[in-house]
């Protein structure tokens, strides 16, 4: 455990007292998350992803862990897979997907994501302090092959490429993180975006493909 994390998550469940005591359904959304911890617990050991200090997860995510592969996850980890659990509703759980043996989905400390998609071929590296935007998808393949002859022969011989986001990135909803992707850090993806490639540190970008618009 950090030094300090007992302090901090103290704090932050006097904050969510008094904040539910003027929202009434952020109450009743912990209430819920207390009652189904030791099942939700039990469901992340199950798959093999080793429970950390200050979680606050809302509702049971969906995991899909290849055999061999590993899934970690940092302290002050955040994930609301309820409905109710987010004001831009969350369309589906957050899922947290290996497709092989040699895969590696490594989040840092203090990462939040809503409904939110990561499914890794290869590796998903997710910094530490990263806000994921609800209904977010973060890939690193194609899934299945471009060229109609060769999905033929092997429908999963899809093309696969690491993806970085660095520390302090925050991802708009329903973004879309394609393979190959590096995300400098403190960058902010707008809403919608479809990004591929290169994101210099500290840059906005929106659109699909995604453009720098301006620097921070």
């Amino acid at each position: 455990m950090r030094e300090g994390s007992g302090e901090k998550n103290a704090m932050r469940l006097a904050e969510m007292w008094r904040n539910s005591c003027a929202t009434p359904w952020k109450a009743t959304n912990e209430l819920g998350r207390l009652g189904c911890l030791p099942l939700i617990r039990l469901y992340f050991a199950l798959h093999g992803v080793r429970w950390r200090s200050g979680w606050y997860v809302y509702g049971r995510p969906l995991i899909q862990r290849h055999s061999g592969s590993s899934i970690t996850i940092g302290d002050g980890f955040w994930m609301r897979n309820w409905f109710s659990s987010s004001p831009l509703g969350v369309r589906h759980r957050c899922v947290l997907a290996t497709w092989s043996r040699a895969a590696r989905i490594e989040i840092g400390n203090d990462v939040g994501m809503s409904g939110a998609t990561i499914c890794a071929q290869t590796r998903i590296s997710v910094g530490d302090r990263v806000a994921i935007g609800n209904n977010t998808t973060i890939t690193d393949t194609d899934f299945h092959p471009l060229d109609p002859e060769v999905r033929r022969v092997d429908s999963l011989a899809a093309a696969s490429e690491e993806v970085v986001v660095e520390d302090d990135c925050f991802i708009g909803m329903d973004a879309l993180i394609l393979k190959g992707t590096r995300i400098g850090r403190g960058a902010v993806v707008g809403a919608g975006s479809v990004v591929s490639g290169v994101i210099p540190s500290r840059a906005v970008v929106a659109g699909n493909p995604a453009r720098v618009i301006r620097e921070l």
